[in-house]
């Protein structure tokens, strides 16, 4: 048998059952099929704060504009003849007027004066609704002598009862871990919250239509995947219970959006999720939701005008300029950070910025002058640094001296090639002879929002670096993926020179929307199951 949960025993919990119960026997339907609202508050506010449009008596007498309207009842008060209240939808509130003599409820027959359990249609608001409660109003637009827009209610249909109260908003929901575990609590107490769910649909509609306007077909690709890869992450791993075989939840979009490619569909992207069992921070999620993009015939500096043009373009859509001021998370009283995303961004190569930003000519060093560093820096396992190549290690120096300076636009280039195994080597035969490949990352805010390549298309160089990357996975490195067959006889078929990007649609949105955890701009993030 299961146990009733913990909030049952809570007197409001039980006082609102017992409501619920006495408004079944007075035959008023506590949760009704259907209610159709005609307007909105914020529209009504819209069109009629500032019109002059008559006080109470004429929205009594319904000589004024007629309104429909439907939410939450968030605030009420009684005030004798007339009670004042608060209907919150999913635009704004608006305020609505009950009143003893006119107000009627849906579906409720008030009993005779004389019999002892009269109640009054207002008696009954006062009563059997509660707040948090979803109400349907009926009745005419009024402004009060204080001027606010008022609906003076001629019928209230109850739509919803509800069973627990709402959060106190400066007490039981000030806790951020209970926003984000109960997030339906979060968007009824919290507007902004909503507003900024809002800017990520319109920044993902507006990434569909840049997409779009430059020929790029969007695709789904499967997320359950027999071999993952594409990337260096752990995977979730599953069962695939009707075929007894283990599968792989997957870490990346890349390999099939490249056979695509192969396939001859020439522009493709895909917005979707990824799955990457690996750390938990303020910018990592286990799941997130990336954008990956492939385009025939461009190489690694198409893409880095394809995204600074498409950063440029969302900043101007939602915020009216490329200039977006970002508060300082660690030190909210700081002047803010202005960001400029217009376009062009600074490209560096990545031994240039180690250069300027950390004042260390990596080609003056030797490989044990460059694990020294790393060592001291405390940032790196030791045995890990010990184990590394050159160009790991090039990389570490940048991760350490480089990404903490890197707080507007830049793109920084030509990494080495032990980084990835997925991209195509330099073209410049001085970079190819020291091992760079033509990747860059882009940096906003010290965060990595964008990884892309000249893709490869070398079938026999891809066998030699994915064998190799399957050898470190053999030898305990979990981060590195198996040997994929099937993609490499699908390159071996021939995939035409690709330009390919990945761009991390929420470390985005974040910018975009000046929030600073990822948990800010996940409806449901991964919470710690309690």
């Amino acid at each position: 048998m299961t146990d009733s949960p913990e909030y049952h025993q809570h007197e409001e919990f039980q006082l609102r059952s017992q409501k619920l119960a006495s408004i079944r026997q007075l035959n008023v339907s506590p949760y009704p099929h259907k209610f159709t609202p005609h307007h909105s508050a914020a529209l009504l506010q819209q069109n009629y704060q500032n019109q002059t449009i008559g006080h109470s008596e004429d929205g009594a007498a319904g000589s004024t504009p007629h309104v429909v309207v439907a939410g939450r009842l968030v605030l009420f008060r009684s005030m004798g003849k007339n009670a004042f209240g608060h209907i919150q939808d999913d635009t704004g509130r608006i305020q609505v007027m009950f009143n003893k003599d006119i107000t009627t409820v849906s579906g409720y027959t008030p009993s005779s004066p004389d019999e002892p359990e009269h109640l009054s249609s207002m008696k009954f608001i006062e009563k059997k609704i509660d707040l948090g409660d979803i109400i349907g109003i009926e009745g005419h637009l009024f402004h009060t002598n204080k001027g606010e827009l008022t609906i003076f209610v001629h019928k209230v249909t109850l739509l919803c009862k509800t069973l627990l109260p709402l959060a106190d908003k400066h007490g039981g929901l000030a806790d951020k871990e209970l926003r984000y575990r109960k997030r339906w609590l979060d968007l009824i107490t919290h507007t902004d919250v909503a507003n900024t769910f809002r800017m990520r649909t319109k920044i993902l509609r507006l990434i569909r239509n840049y997409f779009e306007a430059q020929e790029f077909i969007e695709v789904e690709t499967p997320i359950l995947q027999s071999i993952y890869g594409g990337a260096e992450a752990r995977p979730f791993i599953t069962k695939l219970n009707a075929l007894d075989q283990e599968m792989f939840m997957r870490i990346s979009l890349e390999i099939p959006l490249k056979k695509l490619i192969v396939g001859g569909m020439n522009r493709v992207y895909e917005i979707g999720k990824v799955f990457r069992n690996e750390g938990i921070d303020r910018t990592h999620n286990p799941e997130f939701t990336m954008v990956e993009a492939y385009a025939s015939y461009w190489d690694y500096n198409d893409m880095m005008c394809f995204v600074e043009n498409l950063f440029e373009k969302l900043a101007l859509a939602i915020h009216g300029t490329t200039k977006i001021e970002i508060t300082n998370p660690e030190d909210p009283e700081q002047a803010p950070i202005t960001l400029d995303l217009k376009a062009p961004w600074k490209r560096m190569t990545m031994k240039e910025s180690i250069e300027v930003y950390g004042k260390i000519n990596v080609d003056s060093l030797n490989d044990d002058q460059i694990r020294r560093l790393l060592i001291e820096s405390g940032e790196f396992d030791p045995k890990k640094i010990a184990a590394s190549s050159r160009g790991l290690l090039i990389a570490g120096l940048f991760e350490i001296y480089v990404e903490p300076h890197l707080i507007q636009p830049h793109h920084i280039t030509d990494h080495p090639i032990e980084t990835t195994p997925l991209c195509k080597p330099h073209r410049n035969a001085k970079e190819h002879a020291e091992g760079l490949v033509e990747r860059f990352e882009s940096f906003i805010l010290t965060r990595e929002i964008c990884n892309a390549y000249t893709e490869l298309n070398d079938p026999e160089i891809q066998r030699d670096l994915l064998v190799g990357q399957a050898k470190r996975r053999e030898a305990g490195d979990e981060e590195a993926s198996p040997l994929d067959e099937e993609f490499l006889e699908a390159i071996c078929q021939g995939m035409p020179p690709t330009g390919g990007v990945g761009i991390g649609i929420d470390r985005l949105v974040m910018i975009l929307t000046n929030t600073h955890s990822i948990r800010d701009v996940l409806f449901f993030p991964w919470m710690k199951t309690q």
